[in-house]
């Protein structure tokens, strides 16, 4: 599981952001020269990884941790009592009209598959000592277009988000996972996350599976972070204009 690190995070570091980046690891062994989550803890699975950006360390949660929400359940390691699986929890917390909307939404939140994950490692980025399944980078909205930027930068690929209003750490820690596809996420939009006021309203989570960590983090090495558009209205237009008046007179001798 754990090995010489094969990407540079050190990218990571001109991004100036608020709290570490923190890289998650789904493991079925028992996680090697990382701390334990000591044992009289009891968070939600959204407060443990807040919580390795606040302590600014590595630790590892267990089956055994308690959890007090439904993180046992996204990774796989419990299942729904009957009454959770009702929709009872919704209707009564009023996100939800009736049971019925609340149980139809579970059919779209990503699980791991049961017994397959016993621990899960985190770790700020600058302390890693193995490659994360996922890499979530919480930011202010104008760093959090430059992390997406680097996803698209040499791609082309397309933007997208998916959550729902509860159980929102299956979409950042397992949907990225499962998928393969980059995610992103306001926190302040899920009702858990809000209610624990775990980020501000204006931070987006940015969620990146293994296979595109080595992209995005040479995107960010490589490109602009800062868009002479950006700076100003006029410094758009002018820029704009500027361009599309240089094109269409070359594309007169193409």
């Amino acid at each position: 599981m754990y090995n010489t690190l094969r990407n540079d995070y050190s990218p990571l570091r001109d991004l100036g952001l608020d709290a570490p980046p923190v890289g998650v690891k789904f493991s079925f062994f028992k996680p090697e020269g990382i701390p334990p989550l000591a044992a009289d803890t009891a968070l939600s699975l959204c407060e443990i990884l807040r919580k390795a950006q606040l302590d600014n360390r590595p630790f590892y949660f267990s089956r055994d941790n308690k959890e007090t929400c439904i993180g046992k359940i996204i990774l796989g390691m419990e299942e729904f009592t009957p009454f959770e699986q009702s929709g009872q929890i919704g209707e009564r917390l009023g996100v939800f009209e009736e049971a019925r909307a609340n149980q139809n939404l579970y059919q779209y939140v990503p699980k791991l598959d049961r017994g397959i994950a016993n621990y899960v490692a985190f770790s700020p980025t600058d302390q890693l000592s193995f490659e994360p399944d996922v890499l979530v980078i919480s930011a202010k909205t104008e760093i959090a277009e430059i992390v997406l930027r680097a996803v698209t930068y040499s791609t082309g690929e397309m933007y997208k988000s998916s959550c729902t209003p509860v159980m929102g750490c299956g979409w950042f820690l397992v949907y990225p996972y499962k998928t393969g596809e980059v995610n992103f996420i306001l926190p302040s939009l899920v009702h858990g996350p809000r209610g624990r006021e775990l980020w501000s309203n204006d931070t987006l989570l940015v969620s990146i599976p293994y296979r595109w960590i080595p992209t995005v983090l040479t995107n960010l090495a490589r490109m602009n972070h800062h868009l002479p558009s950006h700076e100003s209205k006029q410094q758009y237009y002018d820029e704009f204009g500027g361009i599309m008046k240089d094109l269409a007179e070359k594309a007169k001798n193409p």
